[in-house]
């Protein structure tokens, strides 16, 4: 669905997934940690999916059970432990050094090929902030590692609050001083973009491959405001059309 909204003047980006590429960081990680063990060609990139999956199903259990936002290390951590038992990596094939190792992987990622260019393009004439979960160390080592620059970086840990609770799009507005209306979340990740709409706010969804692989695609555009296709890896994908959109309406 595309809807007419004024020209936002800020840009909330989610981070892992919508602008970085983590699926790439983390098979490279486990063809070359240091261990016995490596786990490489289609495997990494199932665990590395299993990973991802896993990480997200132990967010949300513990938002269920009413528990306070666990550090995002401590969650990933856990997860991979679970992982390479039920396929059979002990502590023998991984060390506690290896799995410190890929946990750490998650704090150094590159940017998809179109996001650095748009970026670029929509600076200074929006704020341009990411808006993620997680801590706000690992959000200031991934703008490092992925060489991006935004206005602000607003983390989970930062707000106190994760999302999709309204409070964390909220606060985010509050300390931009903006209303709903003027703000725009740009997500790759469904559960993100209903959560920004729900508090009033326009949203953007970027398809991603390694992103809601068990979402209908047909009903994401149809609920969301617009709908940007960033699969395949190319520049003038995603964040570029976003960007042809916007910098197309009236201020």
């Amino acid at each position: 669905m595309s809807t007419t909204h004024p020209r936002p003047k800020a840009l909330f980006f989610d981070f892992m997934g919508t602008c970085l590429d983590w699926h790439t960081s983390i098979v490279s990680g486990f063809s070359t940690t240091n261990s016995p063990s490596p786990i490489r060609g289609p495997a990494a990139s199932e665990i590395a999916m299993a990973w991802r999956l896993g990480y997200f199903a132990a967010r949300r259990a513990r938002s269920d059970a009413g528990l306070a936002v666990e550090d995002i290390d401590i969650t990933h951590r856990r997860v991979l432990d679970q992982l390479l038992e039920e396929r059979g990596f002990g502590y023998e094939s991984w060390s506690e050094g290896a799995r410190r190792e890929m946990v750490a992987r998650w704090h150094e990622q590159k940017a998809w090929p179109d996001v650095a260019p748009a970026l670029e393009r929509l600076r200074g004439k929006f704020d341009l902030v990411v808006h993620a979960n997680g801590t706000t160390r690992l959000q200031i080592d991934l703008v490092k590692s992925s060489h991006l620059n935004f206005d602000a970086v607003l983390s989970s840990e930062l707000l106190e609050v994760a999302k999709p609770e309204p409070e964390m799009y909220e606060k985010g507005m509050r300390l931009l001083k903006l209303k709903p209306e003027e703000c725009m979340t740009v997500a790759a990740h469904y559960y993100d973009v209903v959560g920004a709409k729900n508090v009033g706010m326009q949203t953007a969804y970027i398809r991603r491959d390694t992103e809601d692989p068990e979402e209908d695609m047909e009903e994401v555009e149809r609920e969301i405001d617009h709908f940007f296709d960033g699969t395949g890896g190319g520049v003038e994908v995603g964040l570029s059309k976003l960007a042809d959109f916007l910098l197309s309406l009236e201020n």
